[in-house]
């Protein structure tokens, strides 16, 4: 039950931030790696293209 809890609270997290735009845990402590918008680009390429791999097997 604590997983399953866990996984729609980090969904309901997303929502709230796509809803809002505000990422992280609070005001004043985002939470958040450091990077500019160019880093988050090439960390996102990154990651899509990780999980495109291991779909490939």
């Amino acid at each position: 039950m604590i997983a399953e809890t866990d996984r729609h609270a980090g969904h309901a997290d997303i929502v709230r931030e796509l809803i809002d735009g505000a990422v992280g845990l609070r005001t004043g402590n985002d939470n958040m790696a450091p990077g500019d918008e160019a880093w988050w680009a090439d960390y996102r390429g990154r990651l899509e293209r990780a999980a495109r791999q291991s779909q490939q097997g």
